[in-house]
């Protein structure tokens, strides 16, 4: 039997990529939602008076959500593909895929908070 595992090049991957990141968003409303998020908040980051890597750090944090994301879709997926059924083994890996989506949330926003502390030197 031939193993499900096609040649790669970097084009094919980067093709690969584009294609989950379309079938993500086309299935996926809570990633439709991150993304809403990403680009306000990014908005937000830029037009925010302060300097030039504190609005590049905010920015650069909004890709932490993302990728827990996108993690968080893709054990779904597995999960999904292996059973149909009710497992409780099936429930803790959703879980913990929901856990990482809040963790990466909060974390987020502790750098948000940190940064403009520091920015308009509120103490």
């Amino acid at each position: 039997m031939k193993p499900n595992k096609p040649k790669y090049t970097l084009f094919k991957n980067a093709t690969y990529a584009l294609e989950g990141f379309v079938e993500i968003t086309k299935h996926e409303s809570s990633f439709k939602l991150q993304l809403l998020l990403f680009v306000v908040m990014n908005i937000v980051a830029w037009t925010v008076p302060i300097g030039f890597l504190s609005s590049a750090m905010l920015s650069l944090s909004l890709f932490i959500p993302i990728i827990a994301e996108v993690t968080n879709s893709a054990i779904e997926r597995v999960v999904d593909l292996v059973t149909v059924e009710y497992h409780i083994m099936a429930k803790r890996a959703k879980d913990a895929g929901a856990t990482l989506v809040l963790l990466s949330l909060i974390l987020t926003g502790l750098i948000w908070i940190v940064i403009l502390i520091d920015a308009f030197k509120l103490r």
